[in-house]
């Protein structure tokens, strides 16, 4: 099981996945911060980006903050790291 810390950024013109040089992922949502549609694209874009069914991705935290804590029960820290990386690419 992995869990994936990020922050959230909501209203862009696009989804995007940026890493920081510090290693820390951000997330650029294309949905407003309203009645939980940044946090469901941030969900269905994840799971385009992990390869892997939105229903096995759950937000553990940050439901209403820009850090959010995703769980993603179906990949090992491993995959997970290199399923973000390979997004990069």
């Amino acid at each position: 099981m992995a869990t994936l810390h990020l922050k959230a950024k909501p209203n862009a013109s696009q989804n995007a996945l940026l890493q920081a040089a510090d290693g820390t992922w951000t997330v650029r949502l294309n949905a407003p911060a309203q009645d939980g549609k940044a946090n469901g694209c941030l969900l269905r874009f994840l799971a385009q980006v992990l390869g892997v069914p939105r229903t096995s991705l759950t937000l553990l935290s940050g439901h209403t903050a820009p850090f959010k804590k995703v769980d993603v029960p179906t990949l090992t820290d491993d995959e997970l790291r290199a399923a973000l990386a390979a997004h990069l690419k």
